[in-house]
């Protein structure tokens, strides 16, 4: 029963992160209104908003315009439900879990909107901030986090090493570089995660994004200078951080 309930939660709170993907940069309220067709803007019904299956029933179509849905709504939904469920499987019935699942489905909506809209929305990285402190001041959670000092200079570290690059860089070519969103997500992974977390997220997040655009490099239809969604990237290479952690600290260390 416990994950069949996960799973319902996973899905539904994967709805509402399509939700805040959609409003969110049209900086529409995300609690006001019932959720409706962006073709049509007319009202879906709750019988045809059910995560994953009412896509498929309608077969990935709007019952009263007939436009095409993206298959991005249930994308997300699936994510959800997929990181819900290895939480859970991971940290069973415990406040690890309930802050894993916070900040999971926060990295899903910032990633979403960041590689559409190329921004990463402060209402989300605050709050997210915050709490990672704040959570680092309860000894009885689980290893994966720090204690309150290293959560402390995790968070200042991440904001004031991409603040730094993104400094210099104007000052040397007299344009913008990495945005200060950038700057406050790699914060966040500070605070939830440590200090030690900070020169692994980066290495890794900038080795996938440099590998990532080689072949529009080659193709030239970007340059070294093209702008692109960092944010997803630094997510990546924290979720491949927290997987491999202690091969990489011992690695390293």
């Amino acid at each position: 029963m416990d994950i069949i309930f996960v799973v319902l939660m996973g899905g539904l709170w994967g709805s509402f992160a399509n939700v805040c993907i959609y409003r969110l940069p049209k900086r529409q309220g995300v609690v006001s209104g019932r959720s409706y067709c962006p073709k049509c803007k007319k009202q879906i019904v709750w019988y045809d908003n059910i995560p994953i299956i009412s896509y498929f029933f309608l077969g990935g179509k709007c019952r009263k315009c007939k436009k095409k849905i993206s298959i991005q709504y249930s994308l997300v939904e699936f994510i959800s439900i997929f990181s819900f469920f290895n939480i859970y499987y991971l940290y069973g019935i415990t406040l690890t879990t309930l802050l894993l699942m916070i900040l999971s489905l926060s990295l899903i909506i910032i990633f979403f909107i960041d590689l559409k809209h190329f921004i990463i929305p402060n209402s989300i990285t605050f709050p997210m901030m915050a709490l990672g402190f704040l959570k680092s001041f309860d000894p009885n959670l689980d290893s994966i986090f720090p204690n309150y000092i290293l959560s402390l200079l995790g968070g200042l570290f991440g904001y004031g090493i991409i603040w730094c690059i993104t400094f210099f860089y104007k000052q040397i070519k007299k344009k913008e570089g990495m945005g200060l969103g950038d700057a406050k997500l790699l914060s966040v992974f500070g605070f939830w995660f440590g200090l030690k977390a900070i020169p692994f997220v980066i290495f890794l997040s900038s080795a996938i994004a440099l590998i990532s655009v080689i072949p529009d490099l080659m193709k030239k239809s970007k340059t070294m200078s093209s702008q692109i969604p960092f944010g997803p990237y630094l997510i990546i290479g924290t979720l491949i951080y927290l997987v491999f952690e202690n091969n990489l600290t011992n690695l390293f260390l």
